[in-house]
């Protein structure tokens, strides 16, 4: 089986291109290829150059792939919908035009992606959710109305990106409003599998009281792509012990190198490999602040030679 090991820019503390402490782009993407990836995801849009004549050489040069593009945004927001529908034509134009890896025999769908992500660190409503990020039982859930709005907001960009044969997954993020079991189970009544994937993440899942293989194996029909976390299981309680928000528990190190947290990556590698036969790309993420990223290459080299030695074979 082919299995691709990739990283996302979030490694190096890259989640809001606005961010005054983020790494340079082509020190991430040489980072990226030392460490073994070779595939990358694009991160916040305008974090690395939108003119190919800037970015193709740097990636040729380190030998990556950027498949997969991300909407990361407040998706219920009527006010700001306008502002995100341009920025995935933006990004899906772009990723359009990038060279892709050859589709596998048993991949759904062949890259570039689009990763769509409901988040926000300003609305409200979003706070309060994102405070209770890792908690179903306490987190308040969307009305019918909101719920629908959210919906309806996910398949007007699934239908922009179908425009640029991007294939688009819905990724359950902690501190959104698709995070929990019954969310994530709504979703799939919600948007019919032509329509959108599933990436699935299974430091997210962890982080929200479900098991990654059991929920990896119930939605397999519709998981296209895959994120990769760990998590350090004794920080990871501490936390959520805390009223703290989900980004500000990744940068106090909840999250760690794969093979030094909880999730048994070997028996991922059992399910993933030989029983269910996936092939693709996985993505491997290690969210923190990025004035940290000093450690990222370190961090990201030692989670591709873990896995690599557990085999997951490139």
């Amino acid at each position: 089986m082919t299995i691709y090991i990739s990283g996302a820019p979030c490694c190096w503390g890259v989640d809001d291109a606005n961010n005054p402490y983020l790494p340079d782009w082509k020190q991430v993407v040489q980072e990226a290829h030392q460490a073994g990836f070779t595939g990358m995801e694009l991160g916040p849009y305008t974090y690395m150059p939108t003119n190919l004549s800037d970015l193709l050489p740097v990636l040729k040069q380190n030998n990556i792939t950027i498949m997969t593009g991300t909407i990361f945004e407040d998706l219920i927001s009527e006010e700001h919908f306008p502002d995100i529908i341009e920025e995935t034509e933006n990004i899906c134009q772009l990723v359009s035009q990038l060279p892709q890896k050859e589709k596998q025999p048993h991949q759904h769908y062949p890259t570039p992606y689009l990763t769509i992500m409901d988040f926000s660190d300003n609305d409200p409503a979003h706070l309060a959710r994102d405070y209770n990020a890792g908690h179903p039982d306490r987190a308040e859930r969307l009305d019918a109305a909101k719920w629908n709005l959210l919906m309806d907001h996910i398949k007007q960009i699934c239908a922009i990106a179908a425009k640029y044969h991007v294939r688009p997954v819905v990724h359950p993020h902690a501190g959104g409003f698709i995070e929990f079991e019954d969310e994530i189970a709504k979703l799939v009544q919600d948007i019919p599998y032509e329509v959108a994937g599933l990436c699935l993440d299974t430091g997210h899942l962890y982080y929200s009281k479900m098991d990654p293989e059991t929920m990896l194996r119930k939605y397999w029909d519709r998981v296209d792509y895959i994120h990769f976390k760990d998590i350090d299981q004794q920080k990871y309680e501490e936390v959520m012990q805390e009223k703290i928000k989900f980004f500000d528990a990744c940068a106090d190190q909840v999250m760690c190198p794969i093979g030094k947290g909880i999730i048994d990556y070997e028996r991922l590698h059992v399910l993933l490999a030989d029983e269910l036969k996936y092939e693709g790309f996985i993505t491997i993420e290690q969210e923190r602040d990025p004035r940290n990223s000093d450690s990222s290459l370190q961090d990201v080299k030692q989670s591709v030679d873990y896995l690599k030695a557990v085999g997951f074979k490139q």
